[in-house]
């Protein structure tokens, strides 16, 4: 063992507390998966990542740098909180990208880019979205399970892009928030469910969030997530492909939590959506691994 240097982020936030915790071990040379894991559950945090030197294939296809994406249980190839916590690590250690105001991240899930802004903001680039229709016999276990009435659902449909959730649709933002879940009974039925209700007309103040969105994921051991950044990217690609979001809206999550975590969605003229917030370094330190 011997220190590593380490960061606690707050990411989907400018101000420490309101977003979701992330924790980042900023040189994981030589550490092996055990060792990756173990730590990840011990901080208890809904990720922890590890920064490495991208693949030597990666590199070539312009990598930064490689994260490995852990939960206190297992691995994961992508999640959009730990893309920007990570990144924001990153930077702050000093390194530079190879393209002035792009980072490339490579993960499991392949390459991801990045997009600096010009109001210390950070944009990742949806990956690829693979849906479909939700199980007609799982929604309304879902539902009950989560206290809605079948009139309250708008729309559903079963959301890849490596993490896997059931997405619903809500007719309103008081839906969203009165929500009072079941997660023993989510857990036992194995999916991960995203809420979320869009008001179409965002009106002219960029800065009110016209989206409010709930992730609960108790199967992933995490009752409710504060600030979901895989979760907005799929609702994003799904709704405004649907014509039922627009192309540019912000959301808010995580209020039900006593957060306030702020995501903005915004889709390019090539139909990339790109899933943008801030972060906030509240620890920083070493680590004895």
């Amino acid at each position: 063992m011997y220190p590593r240097p380490f960061k606690q982020i707050d990411v989907f936030s400018n101000r420490p507390g309101d977003g979701n915790a992330l924790a980042v071990v900023i040189d994981a040379s030589n550490l092996t998966d055990t060792a990756m894991q173990r730590f990840a559950a011990w901080t208890n945090l809904s990720e922890t990542t590890f920064l490495l030197p991208p693949t030597e294939a990666a590199r070539a296809a312009g990598a930064d740098y490689r994260v490995r994406i852990f939960t206190p249980g297992y691995e994961l190839p992508f999640a959009g909180h730990p893309t920007l916590g990570s990144c924001h690590a990153w930077l702050q250690a000093g390194n530079t990208p190879r393209e002035e105001g792009l980072v490339v991240q490579e993960c499991g899930a392949g390459l991801v880019r990045i997009r600096l802004q010009d109001d210390g903001s950070m944009a990742f680039a949806a990956p690829p979205l693979v849906r479909g229709p939700a199980s007609p016999a799982l929604v309304p276990l879902i539902a009950s399970a989560l206290g809605l009435k079948p009139s309250q659902i708008r729309a559903s449909q079963m959301l890849d892009n490596g993490p896997v959730w059931l997405g619903l649709l809500l007719d309103s933002a008081a839906t969203v928030r009165s929500l009072r879940p079941d997660h023993a009974r989510l857990k036992d039925l194995g999916q991960d469910v995203g809420v979320i209700h869009v008001t179409p007309d965002a009106g002219d103040d960029p800065d009110r969030p016209c989206a409010v969105v709930r992730a609960f994921a108790a199967p992933m051991g995490n009752n409710e997530d504060p600030a979901t950044g895989s979760l907005n990217a799929s609702l994003a690609q799904w709704l405004i492909a649907e014509g039922l979001a627009p192309t540019h809206y912000l959301a808010s999550q995580g209020e039900s939590l006593g957060r306030a975590a702020r995501i903005r969605i915004a889709q390019d003229s090539h139909a990339q959506v790109w899933v943008g917030g801030h972060a906030v370094t509240c620890i920083e330190g070493t680590v004895l691994m």
